[in-house]
């Protein structure tokens, strides 16, 4: 099962800076409140953009389209291409610290090979800059941040083996959390710095599963029918909102499928429908995007007219 897998892994990685989407497709930017069920879209347009944060001081969001980032306000005012220097091949892991002082981003870099996957992670102010390598391994996707900034999370495949490892920002020492059969990814801290969230195939299904920063612990929390992915763990370190295939995707997260956004609340293990099923996918909920008050998620919808 595992070589299958990584087949469909490889091919999702390189449509993830210019990804083959339908001509006629739209784009919708969604604002979902977690309390009520009330969406608001906030920008719809037919050019492709993926995978929304919400800005530390909630006044904006951050999305990347062929290959760059930008600001967009909470209203849907586009707001600007945000300077990242030479790193204009960006993919849809992308984030920013606690403190929203730095953005991280995952960049492929030209001229590695590409059976593979170029991605290596960087760091740089939010308001635009040059950006500093922290992970000179590859391919390395960045997901996760710690509170006090020191280490970041990522998915990376080392050794031909998706696991998921952190970083220290400073030394860029690696370390590997993971090594179970089946890919690990999308590892992301939760608020207070305790627990680090993140999907696993290891049961030959993608579910949701948390642990220690320093690996131990690991703890499977989904156990449905569907391919759960990307948990994004709410301020209040309460509940884990994530995207859900409604079919078997055999370990991957392609474009273009059912899916829905679901609510994991982690200290009753209960979960529940945040949206019914639409058309998502890669670039829908990839990386972290709950708004600063807990009340709402960002997340992309699209919408094919062919």
């Amino acid at each position: 099962m595992r070589h299958l897998y990584l087949i469909g892994l490889f091919a999702f990685i390189s449509t993830t800076v210019f990804a083959q989407v339908p001509a006629n497709l739209e784009n919708e930017l969604v604002l979902l409140n977690v309390k009520n069920g009330k969406e608001k879209v906030i920008l719809r347009e037919k050019r492709h953009f993926e995978a929304p944060n919400w800005s530390r001081d909630g006044k904006y969001l951050i999305i990347n389209s062929n290959g760059k980032l930008e600001r967009v306000s909470i209203n849907g005012k586009k707001l600007g291409i945000i300077d990242t220097g030479f790193a204009d091949r960006c993919n849809n892991d992308h984030g920013l610290t606690f403190d929203g002082r730095w953005l991280i981003i995952s960049h492929n870099v030209p001229g590695v090979n590409s059976a593979k996957g170029g991605s290596r992670i960087f760091m740089l102010p939010v308001k635009g800059g040059i950006p500093r390598l922290i992970t000179d391994n590859y391919p390395s996707y960045w997901h996760g941040v710690s509170p006090d900034n020191r280490w970041v999370t990522y998915c990376a495949m080392r050794n031909d083996e998706w696991d998921v490892y952190k970083a220290d920002v400073f030394t860029d020492e690696e370390v590997r959390l993971t090594d179970a059969e089946g890919l690990d990814d999308g590892p992301e801290y939760s608020y207070d710095g305790q627990w680090i969230y993140f999907n696993s195939h290891r049961t030959g299904r993608m579910h949701v599963y948390r642990m220690r920063p320093d690996g131990s612990e690991q703890t499977q929390l989904t156990f449905d029918n569907y391919d759960n992915w990307f948990p994004h763990p709410s301020p209040d370190n309460k509940s884990v909102v994530y995207i859900a295939y409604i079919e078997d995707q055999q370990g991957g997260h392609p474009f273009g499928k059912e899916v829905k956004l679901r609510l994991l609340d982690v200290e009753t293990k209960e979960t529940r429908d945040l949206t019914p099923v639409f058309y998502g996918g890669q670039g829908t909920f990839n990386v972290h995007s709950w708004s600063p008050d807990g009340n709402h998620v960002a997340y992309v919808r699209y919408i094919n007219n062919d």
